[in-house]
């Protein structure tokens, strides 16, 4: 079983020796990313989307790390978009995308394929555009041959994943002026100060015994992670969070929503690494195991639930949202099997607030659990040598 030094995650030094392309200290960005692009998209026209009529439909068009910002945009404008919202990661493009149509196309180097490839041929079909990615890209010169709307993006951050917000935001701004969802400015700004209050929350400064990404980093480290979102909002934080913990801190990690992955979860929970019952449901096994005598401990299963605020979910019509008691039994379930439960609750305020201070905990917390684990999060020698291969 691997096993994190408390001590590594509480030096500053240690920390800053591995993380040789800053990914800590590009997640501390996040804030500053939403204010800087929401400057960015508006001086680069984001305001002309609105200037004609509503899109018969929008299609987003992302692949890798940029993916989340389709989960986002589905689950924001699912509830009460005039228009449907489809999402595409590679060509071809849907044959019923037209001039009548928008597509929004996602890269952070502007030269993802899939996404590249969607605009041209939206481009060639006279479909209104909207890219978001480095400026004097292939994808910017696409956009501009097809009179759309490009948002450069020159956020110093090591990978796609660190510039999550830089993507987000601008494809946000969109929805907002189409009124495919609920997002103005004034809520981005609010975003950016949630996403610095758990910033400071999870400093690398912050000494593990009260940083609360380093404690759930701690306690995973030790387990074959799980993990459920309460809900559609937080199921795409659950589904970011274990894209970070396989990409970021190599950890394969399950993840899923209630209350559609219910069953599967809690079948898990009898299963071989299920930990044995233990008084309060710690999961922490024998304490008198010799390590020496009884061989190393089994892996054991570990989940992370996360949760949107109790306030909202009250408030929210049962038919919307599954009721608070399925997430409780869940978590209920989980501890009588002796599986190890971390709880992370989302702050209040609006979706993408709320979503925010979900996405940017688990994210400190996958970059927490790479260092600890000896990592660099943001070079993997396995995905360059597949590059390498595929080139």
């Amino acid at each position: 079983m691997p096993h994190l030094d408390e001590a590594f995650l509480d030096s500053v030094d240690s920390l800053e020796s591995l993380d040789s392309q800053g990914s800590l200290r590009a997640l501390a960005t996040a804030g500053a990313q939403v204010r800087r692009t929401v400057v960015a998209a508006r001086e680069a026209g984001i305001d002309r989307l609105a200037g004609g009529d509503r899109p018969r439909s929008v299609l987003v068009a992302a692949l890798g790390g940029p993916l989340v910002v389709c989960d986002v945009l589905d689950v924001l404008a699912e509830p009460g978009s005039p228009v449907p919202v489809t999402t595409r990661r590679q060509a071809p493009l849907p044959g019923w995308i037209g001039p009548l149509d928008l597509v929004i196309a996602v890269s952070q180097s502007g030269r993802a394929p899939g996404p590249l490839a969607l605009a041209a041929e939206a481009a060639r079909r006279g479909a209104a555009l909207l890219t978001v990615g480095a400026p004097d890209s292939p994808l910017a010169d696409v956009c501009a041959r097809g009179r759309g709307v490009h948002v450069g993006i020159t956020a110093p951050v090591p990978t796609s994943r660190a510039a999550l917000w830089s993507l987000l935001t601008p494809v946000l701004m969109a929805a907002e002026r189409l009124g495919l969802a609920e997002c103005s400015d004034a809520v981005l700004d609010q975003v950016a100060d949630t996403l610095d209050t758990r910033a400071e929350e999870c400093r690398p400064s912050s000494e593990s015994f009260v940083n609360p990404a380093k404690v759930i980093a701690l306690g995973l480290a030790e387990t074959v992670p799980l993990v459920l979102g309460d809900g559609d909002l937080t199921g795409v934080a659950a589904n970011r969070a274990a894209a970070m913990l396989a990409r970021t801190a190599r950890m394969p990690t399950t993840h899923g929503a209630l209350p559609d992955d219910a069953a599967q979860v809690v079948a898990c929970f009898d299963g071989p690494f299920s930990g044995p019952s233990d008084v309060g449901g710690t999961g922490a096994g024998d304490l008198f195991a010799d390590p020496f005598l009884d061989g190393p401990p089994a892996p054991q299963l570990g989940l992370l639930m996360l949760r949107d605020h109790p306030e909202v979910v009250r408030e929210m019509p049962r038919s919307t949202f599954p009721p608070i008691a399925l997430a409780d039994a869940v978590v209920e379930s989980a501890r009588d099997a002796g599986v190890r439960v971390w709880e992370v609750e989302a702050l209040p305020g609006h979706p993408v607030q709320r979503l925010a201070s979900l996405v940017a905990m688990t994210d400190y917390v996958a970059t927490y659990l790479a260092l600890g684990l000896g990592l660099d999060p943001a070079i993997s020698r396995h995905v360059t040598e597949l590059r390498d291969r595929t080139s």
